[in-house]
């Protein structure tokens, strides 16, 4: 698993993070990535959408977001 901490990042630096490690990681391995700006959350999700990927978000503590994203194909 790759952690990415994009704490203090707003849009699109996290989704730039995500493009740059999901390149690295075998199929059924997981990015993760660490962000307190909530409108990465859609971003990550139409990203995830539009090439295959699955993913789950879980708010943490109160605004901040863990995003796990499993590279599927």
């Amino acid at each position: 698993m790759i952690k990415i901490d994009c704490l203090g990042q707003i849009c699109p630096v996290p989704m730039i993070q995500l493009q740059k490690h999901i390149h690295q990681i075998q199929k059924g391995e997981i990015v993760l990535i660490v962000t307190d700006h909530s409108c990465t959350l859609t971003s990550i999700r139409d990203f995830c959408k539009g090439h295959g990927f699955s993913y789950e978000s879980e708010e943490v503590i109160t605004g901040v977001w863990e995003v796990k994203v499993c590279k599927t194909n």
